[in-house]
Protein backbone atom coordinates (compact mmCIF):
# COMPACT_ATOMS: atom_id res chain seq x y z
CA UNK A 1 0.00 0.00 0.00
CA UNK A 2 1.35 3.57 -0.79
CA UNK A 3 2.41 5.31 2.16
CA UNK A 4 -0.38 8.41 3.16
CA UNK A 5 0.43 11.69 2.72
CA UNK A 6 2.17 14.02 5.42
CA UNK A 7 -0.40 15.27 8.51
CA UNK A 8 1.92 17.95 8.79
CA UNK A 9 1.48 21.06 10.64
CA UNK A 10 0.66 24.02 8.00
CA UNK A 11 0.96 26.80 10.26
CA UNK A 12 4.13 27.38 11.94
CA UNK A 13 4.12 29.10 15.15
CA UNK A 14 8.12 29.90 15.83
CA UNK A 15 10.01 32.80 15.24
CA UNK A 16 12.37 32.03 12.60
CA UNK A 17 14.98 34.65 11.40
CA UNK A 18 13.21 37.57 9.14
CA UNK A 19 16.77 37.94 7.27
CA UNK A 20 18.46 35.09 5.63
CA UNK A 21 22.25 34.85 7.16
CA UNK A 22 24.82 35.75 4.83
CA UNK A 23 26.18 31.96 4.64
CA UNK A 24 22.79 30.64 3.25
CA UNK A 25 23.53 31.41 -0.26
CA UNK A 26 26.76 29.76 -0.18
CA UNK A 27 24.84 26.69 1.56
CA UNK A 28 22.46 26.60 -0.74
CA UNK A 29 24.48 26.77 -4.23
CA UNK A 30 26.55 23.39 -2.38
CA UNK A 31 23.47 22.05 -1.15
CA UNK A 32 22.14 22.22 -4.95
CA UNK A 33 24.66 20.50 -6.36
CA UNK A 34 24.35 17.39 -3.87
CA UNK A 35 20.86 17.37 -4.97
CA UNK A 36 22.03 17.24 -8.91
CA UNK A 37 23.14 13.72 -7.72
CA UNK A 38 19.76 12.03 -7.65
CA UNK A 39 19.59 9.31 -9.87
CA UNK A 40 16.40 7.80 -8.81
CA UNK A 41 12.76 9.27 -8.97
CA UNK A 42 12.16 13.25 -9.18
CA UNK A 43 12.85 15.90 -6.82
CA UNK A 44 11.34 19.34 -7.20
CA UNK A 45 12.38 21.92 -4.50
CA UNK A 46 10.47 25.06 -4.47
CA UNK A 47 12.42 27.89 -2.79
CA UNK A 48 12.57 32.35 -3.26
CA UNK A 49 14.46 31.57 -6.41
CA UNK A 50 11.87 29.29 -8.02
CA UNK A 51 11.41 25.66 -8.57
CA UNK A 52 13.91 23.46 -9.43
CA UNK A 53 13.72 20.01 -10.48
CA UNK A 54 16.20 17.31 -10.06
CA UNK A 55 16.51 13.54 -10.96
CA UNK A 56 15.36 11.75 -14.50
CA UNK A 57 11.83 12.52 -15.78
CA UNK A 58 11.85 9.86 -17.85
CA UNK A 59 13.28 6.96 -14.80
CA UNK A 60 11.04 4.23 -14.44
CA UNK A 61 11.33 4.97 -10.27
CA UNK A 62 7.39 6.44 -9.94
CA UNK A 63 9.02 8.25 -6.85
CA UNK A 64 8.48 12.07 -7.11
CA UNK A 65 8.94 14.30 -3.80
CA UNK A 66 7.98 17.72 -3.50
CA UNK A 67 10.03 20.35 -0.66
CA UNK A 68 8.52 24.08 0.31
CA UNK A 69 11.55 25.70 1.50
CA UNK A 70 10.70 28.32 4.00
CA UNK A 71 13.27 29.71 5.17
CA UNK A 72 16.86 29.35 3.74
CA UNK A 73 18.05 27.91 6.90
CA UNK A 74 17.49 25.19 5.71
CA UNK A 75 20.62 24.88 3.54
CA UNK A 76 22.94 26.16 5.94
CA UNK A 77 22.20 23.28 8.37
CA UNK A 78 21.83 20.61 5.74
CA UNK A 79 25.29 21.67 4.76
CA UNK A 80 26.55 21.38 8.57
CA UNK A 81 25.17 18.64 9.66
CA UNK A 82 23.44 16.53 6.95
CA UNK A 83 20.50 14.56 7.17
CA UNK A 84 20.25 15.23 10.94
CA UNK A 85 20.43 18.64 9.68
CA UNK A 86 17.38 18.38 7.82
CA UNK A 87 15.43 16.93 10.18
CA UNK A 88 16.30 20.17 12.74
CA UNK A 89 15.19 22.73 10.21
CA UNK A 90 12.10 20.53 9.21
CA UNK A 91 11.46 21.02 13.18
CA UNK A 92 11.97 24.38 12.76
CA UNK A 93 9.13 24.88 10.46
CA UNK A 94 12.37 26.29 8.15
CA UNK A 95 10.81 23.74 4.78
CA UNK A 96 7.74 21.31 4.83
CA UNK A 97 6.29 18.76 2.39
CA UNK A 98 2.83 17.33 1.01
CA UNK A 99 4.33 14.17 1.75
CA UNK A 100 7.29 13.99 3.79
CA UNK A 101 7.58 10.12 3.43
CA UNK A 102 8.24 10.39 -0.60
CA UNK A 103 10.91 12.88 0.57
CA UNK A 104 12.73 10.33 2.59
CA UNK A 105 12.05 7.20 0.48
CA UNK A 106 13.42 9.66 -1.98
CA UNK A 107 17.01 10.25 -0.30
CA UNK A 108 17.23 7.11 0.86
CA UNK A 109 16.64 5.39 -2.36
CA UNK A 110 19.51 7.67 -3.59
CA UNK A 111 21.87 6.48 -0.73
CA UNK A 112 25.33 7.45 -2.78
CA UNK A 113 24.01 11.25 -2.54
CA UNK A 114 22.98 11.03 1.41
CA UNK A 115 25.75 9.84 2.30
CA UNK A 116 27.70 12.39 0.58
CA UNK A 117 25.69 14.71 1.84
CA UNK A 118 26.39 13.52 5.86
CA UNK A 119 29.76 13.48 4.72
CA UNK A 120 29.86 17.07 4.25
CA UNK A 121 29.70 17.77 8.03
CA UNK A 122 32.57 19.42 9.64
CA UNK A 123 35.27 17.80 11.59
CA UNK A 124 33.75 19.34 15.03
CA UNK A 125 30.66 17.47 14.55
CA UNK A 126 32.39 14.30 14.28
CA UNK A 127 34.24 15.02 17.58
CA UNK A 128 30.67 15.50 19.53
CA UNK A 129 29.32 12.70 17.72
CA UNK A 130 32.04 10.61 19.26
CA UNK A 131 31.84 12.41 22.54
CA UNK A 132 27.95 11.61 22.56
CA UNK A 133 28.03 8.08 21.81
CA UNK A 134 30.20 8.45 25.11
CA UNK A 135 27.71 10.25 27.28
CA UNK A 136 25.32 8.05 26.00
CA UNK A 137 26.57 4.73 26.57
CA UNK A 138 24.52 1.96 28.24
CA UNK A 139 25.91 0.96 31.54
CA UNK A 140 23.59 0.34 33.92
CA UNK A 141 23.07 4.16 34.80
CA UNK A 142 23.03 5.35 31.37
CA UNK A 143 20.56 2.72 30.51
CA UNK A 144 18.06 4.01 32.70
CA UNK A 145 18.58 7.27 31.51
CA UNK A 146 18.11 6.67 28.11
CA UNK A 147 14.83 4.84 28.59
CA UNK A 148 13.24 7.30 30.62
CA UNK A 149 14.04 9.89 27.80
CA UNK A 150 11.48 8.52 25.46
CA UNK A 151 9.57 5.86 26.81
CA UNK A 152 8.65 7.68 30.40
CA UNK A 153 7.80 11.06 28.27
CA UNK A 154 3.90 10.68 29.09
CA UNK A 155 1.92 7.51 28.56
CA UNK A 156 -0.91 9.27 28.07
CA UNK A 157 0.86 10.46 25.05
CA UNK A 158 1.04 6.87 23.60
CA UNK A 159 -2.26 5.58 24.56
CA UNK A 160 -3.19 8.36 21.60
CA UNK A 161 -1.88 6.79 19.13
CA UNK A 162 -1.04 3.17 20.17
CA UNK A 163 -3.85 0.33 19.23
CA UNK A 164 -5.34 -0.91 22.47
CA UNK A 165 -3.15 -3.52 23.54
CA UNK A 166 -0.39 -0.25 23.58
CA UNK A 167 1.83 -2.53 21.94
CA UNK A 168 4.90 0.01 20.76
CA UNK A 169 6.49 -2.63 17.92
CA UNK A 170 6.05 -3.87 14.79
CA UNK A 171 2.36 -5.12 14.38
CA UNK A 172 1.68 -8.12 11.66
CA UNK A 173 -0.79 -7.15 8.85
CA UNK A 174 -2.05 -10.94 8.25
CA UNK A 175 -4.35 -9.07 5.69
CA UNK A 176 -4.63 -5.84 3.81
CA UNK A 177 -7.65 -5.20 5.49
CA UNK A 178 -6.87 -5.27 9.00
CA UNK A 179 -7.01 -2.52 10.98
CA UNK A 180 -3.89 -1.41 13.38
CA UNK A 181 -5.53 -3.45 16.57
CA UNK A 182 -6.50 -6.71 14.76
CA UNK A 183 -2.73 -6.73 13.18
CA UNK A 184 -0.89 -6.24 16.86
CA UNK A 185 -2.82 -8.88 18.25
CA UNK A 186 -2.40 -10.95 15.53
CA UNK A 187 1.38 -10.37 16.32
CA UNK A 188 1.26 -11.44 19.86
CA UNK A 189 -0.87 -14.50 19.16
CA UNK A 190 2.12 -15.08 16.32
CA UNK A 191 4.53 -14.94 18.97
CA UNK A 192 3.16 -17.25 21.08
CA UNK A 193 2.35 -19.59 18.90
CA UNK A 194 6.54 -19.97 17.46
CA UNK A 195 7.39 -20.26 21.49
CA UNK A 196 5.20 -22.71 21.76
CA UNK A 197 3.19 -21.12 24.82
CA UNK A 198 1.52 -23.78 27.51
CA UNK A 199 0.60 -23.38 30.99
CA UNK A 200 3.77 -25.80 31.71
CA UNK A 201 5.43 -22.91 30.83
CA UNK A 202 7.59 -19.79 32.72
CA UNK A 203 8.47 -16.99 30.19
CA UNK A 204 10.97 -14.33 30.49
CA UNK A 205 10.45 -10.96 28.92
CA UNK A 206 12.92 -8.35 28.61
CA UNK A 207 10.83 -5.13 27.85
CA UNK A 208 7.76 -5.09 29.28
CA UNK A 209 6.43 -2.05 27.44
CA UNK A 210 2.60 -1.30 28.83
CA UNK A 211 2.83 -4.82 29.30
CA UNK A 212 0.21 -6.19 26.52
CA UNK A 213 2.51 -8.85 25.78
CA UNK A 214 3.21 -10.78 29.14
CA UNK A 215 -0.59 -9.90 29.93
CA UNK A 216 -1.30 -11.74 26.28
CA UNK A 217 0.44 -15.06 27.03
CA UNK A 218 -0.73 -15.54 30.72
CA UNK A 219 -4.36 -15.07 29.68
CA UNK A 220 -4.71 -16.48 26.24
CA UNK A 221 -2.14 -19.58 27.06
CA UNK A 222 -1.85 -19.78 30.84
CA UNK A 223 2.29 -19.48 30.89
CA UNK A 224 3.84 -17.73 33.91
CA UNK A 225 5.32 -14.82 32.64
CA UNK A 226 7.88 -12.81 34.50
CA UNK A 227 8.74 -9.61 32.92
CA UNK A 228 11.12 -6.36 33.19
CA UNK A 229 11.45 -2.76 32.00
CA UNK A 230 13.58 0.66 33.12
CA UNK A 231 10.89 2.61 32.44
CA UNK A 232 9.34 4.13 35.76
CA UNK A 233 6.07 4.87 33.46
CA UNK A 234 5.41 1.60 31.92
CA UNK A 235 6.30 -0.08 35.25
CA UNK A 236 3.29 1.82 36.99
CA UNK A 237 0.78 1.49 34.05
CA UNK A 238 1.62 -2.68 33.41
CA UNK A 239 1.41 -3.16 37.09
CA UNK A 240 -2.08 -1.51 36.95
CA UNK A 241 -2.83 -2.96 34.33
CA UNK A 242 -2.00 -6.54 35.89
CA UNK A 243 -3.81 -5.82 38.71
CA UNK A 244 -7.27 -5.08 36.87
CA UNK A 245 -6.78 -8.30 35.05
CA UNK A 246 -6.76 -10.09 38.40
CA UNK A 247 -3.40 -11.49 37.14
CA UNK A 248 -1.03 -11.16 39.87
CA UNK A 249 -0.46 -14.63 40.41
CA UNK A 250 0.73 -15.30 36.85
CA UNK A 251 2.57 -12.01 35.99
CA UNK A 252 6.25 -10.84 38.39
CA UNK A 253 6.91 -7.09 36.95
CA UNK A 254 10.06 -6.27 37.74
CA UNK A 255 11.76 -2.83 37.45
CA UNK A 256 15.25 -4.06 36.91
CA UNK A 257 18.57 -3.99 34.15
CA UNK A 258 18.70 -7.50 32.02
CA UNK A 259 22.49 -7.69 33.06
CA UNK A 260 20.40 -8.20 36.96
CA UNK A 261 18.09 -11.07 36.44
CA UNK A 262 18.70 -14.33 38.04
CA UNK A 263 17.52 -17.63 37.24
CA UNK A 264 16.44 -20.11 34.59
CA UNK A 265 13.28 -20.14 32.22
CA UNK A 266 11.53 -22.48 29.81
CA UNK A 267 11.20 -19.51 27.29
CA UNK A 268 12.53 -16.25 26.55
CA UNK A 269 11.37 -13.24 24.24
CA UNK A 270 12.09 -9.79 23.90
CA UNK A 271 10.45 -7.64 21.22
CA UNK A 272 12.46 -4.77 20.03
CA UNK A 273 14.61 -4.09 22.95
CA UNK A 274 18.11 -5.15 21.51
CA UNK A 275 18.21 -1.67 19.92
CA UNK A 276 18.44 -0.03 23.38
CA UNK A 277 21.55 -2.39 24.69
CA UNK A 278 24.17 -0.65 22.28
CA UNK A 279 27.20 -2.18 20.54
CA UNK A 280 29.03 -2.35 23.16
CA UNK A 281 27.08 -4.97 25.18
CA UNK A 282 25.24 -7.27 23.13
CA UNK A 283 28.06 -9.77 24.41
CA UNK A 284 26.47 -9.34 27.52
CA UNK A 285 23.21 -9.37 26.49
CA UNK A 286 23.17 -12.52 24.32
CA UNK A 287 25.13 -14.32 26.89
CA UNK A 288 22.53 -13.03 29.54
CA UNK A 289 19.76 -14.59 27.67
CA UNK A 290 21.64 -18.22 26.77
CA UNK A 291 21.99 -18.53 30.48
CA UNK A 292 18.65 -17.28 31.71
CA UNK A 293 17.11 -20.08 29.46
CA UNK A 294 16.84 -23.75 30.51
CA UNK A 295 19.04 -26.30 28.71
CA UNK A 296 15.90 -26.86 26.63
CA UNK A 297 14.29 -23.64 26.12
CA UNK A 298 13.60 -21.55 22.76
CA UNK A 299 13.78 -17.82 23.00
CA UNK A 300 12.55 -15.01 20.37
CA UNK A 301 13.74 -11.64 19.92
CA UNK A 302 11.89 -9.37 17.87
CA UNK A 303 14.80 -6.70 16.25
CA UNK A 304 15.24 -4.15 13.79
CA UNK A 305 18.12 -4.22 11.95
CA UNK A 306 20.20 -2.53 9.52
CA UNK A 307 21.95 -4.18 6.40
CA UNK A 308 25.06 -6.04 6.95
CA UNK A 309 26.88 -3.76 4.62
CA UNK A 310 26.35 -0.57 6.73
CA UNK A 311 26.47 -1.49 9.48
CA UNK A 312 29.88 -0.38 10.74
CA UNK A 313 29.84 2.86 8.61
CA UNK A 314 26.78 3.76 11.46
CA UNK A 315 28.46 2.79 14.65
CA UNK A 316 30.63 6.32 14.37
CA UNK A 317 27.62 8.50 13.24
CA UNK A 318 24.43 10.16 14.79
CA UNK A 319 21.12 9.63 13.33
CA UNK A 320 18.37 12.28 14.02
CA UNK A 321 16.54 9.35 16.01
CA UNK A 322 19.58 8.43 18.15
CA UNK A 323 19.93 12.40 18.52
CA UNK A 324 16.27 13.09 19.50
CA UNK A 325 14.24 10.41 20.31
CA UNK A 326 16.33 7.40 21.35
CA UNK A 327 19.55 8.31 22.98
CA UNK A 328 21.56 5.62 23.17
CA UNK A 329 19.89 3.75 20.57
CA UNK A 330 21.48 1.55 17.95
CA UNK A 331 20.49 -1.05 15.26
CA UNK A 332 22.16 -4.64 14.62
CA UNK A 333 22.44 -6.28 11.64
CA UNK A 334 21.63 -9.79 11.48
CA UNK A 335 25.02 -11.10 10.82
CA UNK A 336 26.19 -9.41 14.04
CA UNK A 337 23.32 -11.17 15.91
CA UNK A 338 24.19 -14.44 14.14
CA UNK A 339 27.71 -13.96 15.05
CA UNK A 340 26.91 -12.65 18.66
CA UNK A 341 25.20 -16.27 18.99
CA UNK A 342 27.80 -18.28 17.80
CA UNK A 343 30.17 -16.80 20.16
CA UNK A 344 28.63 -15.70 23.04
CA UNK A 345 26.06 -18.47 23.67
CA UNK A 346 25.04 -21.95 22.98
CA UNK A 347 22.16 -21.27 21.25
CA UNK A 348 21.51 -21.57 17.26
CA UNK A 349 19.24 -19.46 14.90
CA UNK A 350 16.54 -21.66 13.67
CA UNK A 351 13.94 -19.47 12.48
CA UNK A 352 13.77 -16.07 10.49
CA UNK A 353 10.45 -14.17 9.34
CA UNK A 354 11.21 -10.85 8.04
CA UNK A 355 8.00 -8.49 8.71
CA UNK A 356 9.74 -5.29 7.37
CA UNK A 357 6.73 -3.83 5.32
CA UNK A 358 4.62 -4.77 8.28
CA UNK A 359 6.42 -1.85 10.01
CA UNK A 360 5.96 0.26 7.37
CA UNK A 361 2.51 -0.63 7.61
CA UNK A 362 2.12 -0.03 11.84
CA UNK A 363 3.87 3.18 10.73
CA UNK A 364 2.18 4.64 8.31
CA UNK A 365 -1.43 3.60 11.32
CA UNK A 366 0.76 5.26 14.15
CA UNK A 367 1.21 8.80 12.25
CA UNK A 368 -2.54 8.87 11.24
CA UNK A 369 -4.17 8.65 14.86
CA UNK A 370 -1.23 10.83 16.03
CA UNK A 371 -2.40 13.56 13.82
CA UNK A 372 -5.70 12.35 14.64
CA UNK A 373 -5.27 13.26 17.91
CA UNK A 374 -3.55 16.53 17.60
CA UNK A 375 -5.59 18.28 19.77
CA UNK A 376 -4.99 15.83 22.88
CA UNK A 377 -1.33 15.73 22.19
CA UNK A 378 -1.67 19.48 22.29
CA UNK A 379 -3.37 19.20 26.00
CA UNK A 380 -0.67 16.71 27.01
CA UNK A 381 1.38 19.41 26.85
CA UNK A 382 3.44 18.99 23.92
CA UNK A 383 3.90 21.37 21.49
CA UNK A 384 4.38 22.09 17.82
CA UNK A 385 8.09 22.14 17.81
CA UNK A 386 7.39 18.44 19.65
CA UNK A 387 4.82 17.51 16.91
CA UNK A 388 6.96 18.32 13.88
CA UNK A 389 9.97 16.61 15.56
CA UNK A 390 7.57 13.39 15.93
CA UNK A 391 6.50 14.15 12.67
CA UNK A 392 9.76 13.58 11.14
CA UNK A 393 10.73 10.63 13.29
CA UNK A 394 7.53 8.72 12.24
CA UNK A 395 7.68 8.81 8.79
CA UNK A 396 11.51 8.99 8.84
CA UNK A 397 11.41 5.38 9.99
CA UNK A 398 8.55 4.74 7.51
CA UNK A 399 10.35 5.47 4.61
CA UNK A 400 13.02 3.63 5.62
CA UNK A 401 11.59 0.63 6.21
CA UNK A 402 9.47 1.20 2.57
CA UNK A 403 12.96 1.53 1.14
CA UNK A 404 14.53 -1.61 3.06
CA UNK A 405 17.37 0.30 4.32
CA UNK A 406 16.02 -0.78 7.71
CA UNK A 407 14.15 -3.85 8.57
CA UNK A 408 12.26 -5.83 11.50
CA UNK A 409 12.43 -9.50 11.58
CA UNK A 410 11.70 -11.75 14.23
CA UNK A 411 14.41 -14.35 15.03
CA UNK A 412 13.64 -17.66 16.57
CA UNK A 413 16.76 -19.13 18.77
CA UNK A 414 16.92 -22.78 20.45
CA UNK A 415 18.78 -24.40 23.47
CA UNK A 416 21.09 -27.87 22.74
CA UNK A 417 18.46 -29.48 24.40
CA UNK A 418 15.53 -28.02 22.58
CA UNK A 419 13.68 -30.74 20.98
CA UNK A 420 10.10 -29.31 19.94
CA UNK A 421 10.55 -26.59 17.09
CA UNK A 422 7.65 -24.74 15.57
CA UNK A 423 6.33 -26.59 12.48
CA UNK A 424 6.85 -24.86 9.27
CA UNK A 425 3.63 -23.51 7.77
Amino acid sequence: MESAKSCSIEEATYSLPSKAHWSDNLARRAVHRLLARIGRGRLSVHDSEGTHEYGDPESPEPLHAVIHVHHPSLYRRVLLNGSVGSGEAYMEAAWSSPDLVKVVRLMVANMEMLQAMDQQRNPLRRLLSSIYHRITANTLKGSRQNIAAHYDLSNELFSLFLDRNMIYSSAIFASPEMDLDSAAEYKLRHICERLQLSEQDHLLEIGTGWGGLAIYAAKHFGCRVTTTTLSQEQYHYARDWVEREGLEERITLLLKDYRKLEGQYDKLVSVEMIEAVGHDYYPDYFSRCSQLLKPEGIGLIQAITIADQRYRQALGSVDFIQKYIFPGGSLPSVSVITDHLCRHTDMQLVGLEDITFDYAETLRHWRERFFAQLSEVHNAGFDDRFVRMWEFYLCYCEGGFRERVISTAQLLMAKPACRQLPQVR
